[in-house]
């Protein structure tokens, strides 16, 4: 099934994070009320930050679903990297709060209450959450938004979290080992911390530009030599990623004696087709004539 959704339904999905998220928090701060475990108040400090990265999801989707004007004439897309970083120094400051909560709950040591009711609540939240990181991630994906995969990416981190935390504070509660509480507590701080630095390290390469997957361009070289009929061959491919959007630029080399109609058609041919395998691509193709030719790089068939 296809999940090219139009930008207005992308929005209405980072707008409903907001709303999970918000409903989320609320269940996993009561499953702390009524446990008292240091763990579950650690996941539900977490549910903070998912509801801010949310927020910034949405500004982020808006911004970028902008058409390009005369002061961003390649579009506004990258927005979205900027909102995926905000997002990951976000989990980085979870994180430092989950630590200072771990060390006050193993100086402190907390009453624990042994409460199904309190584990139940916090399991429904994690079954919630993982529901919502599966639709994000699909929906981001297929609209490649950084944003939306990065509040995914997040949620299914949290999720992990949860189930780690519900097994650990079980027994904790079971066998009255009250340090396992602190201890699990740490682990989900860390386990924050690295999704933080996945998040950010990932939207740094957006931003430097970083070019499309090898598999990507191998396809793009298909594309060329497969449609690239008339033309000699093409040489300095490049590419870059912009958000949702894949720019792509490379030399194409022609019979001298061809007619400028004649090599805009081959062009017309070769965009036409690696826009329909890579949608919202956009090409910029330099025809140069026969002496030019490198005899390398991509053969036209």
């Amino acid at each position: 099934m296809s999940l090219r959704l139009p930008t207005s339904l992308r929005l209405k999905v980072a707008f409903g994070s907001i709303g999970i998220g918000l409903a989320v928090l609320v269940l996993k701060y009561a499953a702390y009320r009524l446990t008292g475990s240091v763990a579950l108040y650690s996941d539900a400090l977490e549910t903070i930050v998912n509801v801010a990265s949310s927020v910034a999801a949405v500004v982020a989707v808006w911004f970028a679903s902008k058409p390009a004007d005369s002061n961003h004439p390649y579009g506004h897309d990258k927005a979205e990297y900027f909102a995926a970083v905000l997002v990951g120094v976000m989990i980085v400051l979870a994180a430092i709060s989950i630590f200072r909560a771990t060390w006050i709950g193993f100086v402190e040591e907390p009453e624990l209450t042994y409460s199904p009711l309190g584990l139940g609540v916090n399991a429904l939240a994690a079954l919630i959450n993982g529901v919502w990181a599966t639709i994000l991630m699909r929906v981001g994906r297929a609209q490649r938004s950084p944003a939306l995969i990065a509040d995914g990416k997040h949620l299914v981190a949290d999720v992990l979290t949860s189930l780690g935390v519900l097994v650990g504070v079980g027994l904790m509660l079971l066998t009255g080992w009250r340090i396992l509480d602190s201890l699990l507590a740490a682990l989900v701080g860390l386990n924050v911390l690295w999704t933080g630095w996945q998040v950010v390290r990932d939207s740094i390469s957006g931003l430097m530009d970083e070019a499309a997957s090898s598999e990507v361009q191998d396809r793009i070289r298909q594309l060329i030599s497969d449609h690239g009929e008339g033309a000699i061959e093409a040489h300095d491919l490049r590419t870059r990623i912009a958000g949702r959007v894949t720019f792509i630029d490379f030399h194409l080399v022609v019979p001298g004696e061809m007619s400028v109609d004649q090599a805009h058609d081959i062009c017309d041919r070769i965009e036409q087709a690696i826009g329909k395998a890579l949608p919202g691509s956009r090409m910029t193709i330099h025809v140069e004539p026969e002496h030019k030719a490198k005899h390398s790089g991509i053969v036209v068939l």
